[in-house]
């Protein structure tokens, strides 16, 4: 996959067939969109295109937008790189960009820079300036600059009945088993092991640190989490923690991976963790011994789940 981080940066000899959005999660509802895409141009001289954007427009167009991420830019590039597109543009998200007529757009854009054969979008999707142009004013421009749109249809996407918001909801609530299945992935959280306080060490359960860079990133509601991630190339489950560790009177938000049957140094190392199931929530203990009897019996939920899995 082909990767531009800005519109006027793309370039290609071929035709495109486009679609857009800031597809946050690439979840099953973008998937159908992606999917169609890349149909359109396999045995034709029309190369696949992706436009998103970053920051998302959230982000500089709402005052005080707090909202967070499903995926990091690079988690992002992973997952359509996965699907097979060819192009992806990242154009970068600012007040000048969102002051583009839906005229301009179209033609600076679209036509002139992208040269596209047709675009693939939903049907509520608006655009411009204000958000002012609908799916009725992207036809008349595809006549107007001579190229097609293709609608999914209300019908089509209501099938299906997911979006970025819901998912965002389920994470926060620690629904895991919703959020993966509208994701058709498991949630996954990537960062760099760090050290930590030794706490886990100390009672027999060493943890993996993990230090997410993107604040942007969405954490799910803290509490204990069955998890798993590939580590050199092997499989590995764990028990992770989203929390405070109250029980020791701890004040930031620390993310710690406690691997089960496995024993090496992570130390520096960029690892991605997958969030199977939502185990309990966050608990203060009154000691560290109760705290140990309490992992003792998250670990046994666990081993159950995974046994299960086999």
């Amino acid at each position: 996959m082909k990767i531009f981080h800005s519109i006027k940066d793309f370039s290609s000899p071929k035709k495109t067939i486009l679609t857009l959005g800031t597809f946050d999660g690439v979840h099953i509802g973008h998937k159908k969109i992606l999917e169609r895409l890349i149909q359109q141009t396999v045995d034709t001289n029309y190369e696949s295109l992706v436009l998103t954007f970053f920051p998302h427009p959230r982000m500089i167009l709402q005052e005080r937008s707090e909202i967070k991420l499903l995926n990091t830019i690079s988690e992002k590039i992973d997952l359509l790189e996965q699907l097979g597109i060819q192009n992806l543009v990242i154009h970068p998200f600012d007040e000048s960009f969102s002051r583009l007529t839906a005229e301009e757009f179209v033609k600076t854009v679209l036509v002139e820079q992208f040269k596209i054969q047709k675009i693939i979008i939903g049907y509520d999707h608006r655009f411009g300036r204000n958000r002012t142009a609908d799916i009725n004013n992207l036809i008349e421009f595809g006549k107007k600059y001579d190229f097609e749109v293709e609608q999914i249809s209300a019908q089509e996407i209501n099938d299906i009945s997911v979006s970025s918001t819901k998912i965002r909801n389920a994470l926060n609530e620690g629904n895991m088993f919703l959020a993966n299945k509208y994701l058709g992935y498991d949630y996954f959280l990537s960062g760099t092991v760090i050290k930590g306080k030794q706490l886990g060490k100390t009672i027999g359960f060493p943890t993996a640190n993990l230090s997410i860079e993107e604040d942007y990133k969405l954490i799910p509601q803290k509490g204990v989490y069955i998890v798993s991630s590939t580590i050199d190339n092997q499989k590995v489950f764990g028990m992770m923690n989203i929390g405070h560790n109250p029980t020791v009177g701890g004040e930031e938000l620390s993310i710690e991976i406690h691997f089960l049957n496995f024993d090496a140094d992570l130390y520096d190392q960029n690892i991605s963790v997958s969030i199977l199931k939502h185990i309990r929530a966050e608990q203060k203990f009154d000691s560290l011994t109760l705290l140990k009897e309490q992992i003792e019996k998250d670990k046994t939920q666990t081993l159950e789940y995974i046994k299960a899995l086999s």
